[in-house]
């Protein structure tokens, strides 16, 4: 079988174990000398390679290109599902907007399978077609908002292949009139997959906030996308400890269900900062079933002043808008 294969489906086969055949030596690839298809490459040469190869390899990925009339981007992620990050979301993009009256922000919702934003933002109904043929966002609490929830019947699942996902993510980025904007918050679907990576590619992100709870399963998940976004080159402003602490009601003991500083300690490895806590609170729940975010609705509550307080440490940290 070795024999029929050519030397490049071996080298791809095999990766980085010592191979043996056509004449040369045995040489792994790891090292400062390669074998290919029989012919030794000197240091210089594999270099040389290596970047002939790097060349080739940007060539297919896609130019950035600024969202028109955007000036900021801000993308909110998690490594896992179900630590809040779309809650955190929608009270972060309501927070830019009370801190700032007149900054002017938006929400765009990529999780494709799973969209929360409709249901949180209280907004049902499909978008309005411009002039140029392009969708406008819909708007609630001053927000200019929007999803794959407004495209699709509520209850329908998503049940499409990986290119589908991705034209539909590329309609959401390319294909909406949001009209001039200071901040766009985007809520990512959790992990560290095509969508987190094509967002990355395509678009200039200001920078990445993480939110994950102090348990140590989601702080594996949290560390990983942390890493990605570094990875792609896309400033990581700090992580988000979401349902830090649960304050009984009646008796005040306070519990953390989740475990204790487990971000805060996640930050320190990273060498990045927390930019907030947030409690295990049920008037968080409730606001953000009912469509009325707690930061819009309960302004004065202590859990919308936690948002508010992670939504000016985020612009604290951005760096200069795209003139």
């Amino acid at each position: 079988m070795l024999r029929a294969m050519g030397c490049w489906q071996r080298l791809l086969l095999f990766g980085g174990v010592t191979l043996r055949g056509g004449g040369g030596a045995g040489v792994p690839l790891g090292g400062s000398r390669v074998l290919v298809c029989g012919r030794q490459l000197s240091g210089a040469d594999s270099e040389a390679l290596k970047q002939r190869r790097a060349q080739i390899m940007s060539r297919g990925l896609p130019k950035q290109k600024p969202i028109e009339g955007v000036k900021q981007v801000i993308v909110v992620a998690s490594g896992k599902g179900g630590v809040g990050k779309s809650t955190t979301a929608v009270n972060l993009a309501l927070g830019l907007a009370a801190n700032d009256s007149s900054k002017a922000v938006g929400l765009l919702d990529v999780d494709v399978y799973g969209p929360s934003i409709p249901k949180m933002m209280n907004l049902k109904g499909n978008p309005e077609l411009s002039q140029n043929n392009l969708m406008r966002p819909l708007l609630n609490y001053g927000i200019a908002c929007m999803s794959m929830g407004f495209l699709i019947e509520e209850t329908a699942p998503v049940v499409w292949r990986g290119l589908m996902v991705m034209s539909a993510i590329e309609k959401l980025l390319r294909q909406v009139d949001w009209g001039p904007l200071d901040y766009l918050v985007v809520d990512t679907p959790p992990g560290t997959g095509d969508v987190q990576l094509s967002i990355s590619q395509n678009i200039p992100i200001s920078g990445a906030v993480i939110v994950s709870t102090p348990q140590d399963i989601a702080l594996v998940d949290a560390h990983k996308g942390a890493e990605m976004f570094r990875k792609v080159h896309v400033p990581v402003l700090g992580l988000i400890q979401n349902m830090s602490v649960f304050q009984c009601p009646k008796c005040k003991h306070r519990t953390h269900i989740f475990g204790a500083d487990g971000a805060r300690r996640l930050a320190q490895t990273l060498d990045l900062d927390i930019l907030g806590d947030i409690p295990l609170h049920l008037n968080i729940r409730e606001t953000s079933d009912t469509g009325q975010p707690i930061v819009f609705s309960q302004p004065e509550s202590d859990e919308a002043k936690a948002y508010l307080r992670i939504a000016a440490e985020v612009v604290r940290r951005l760096p200069p808008p795209l003139k």
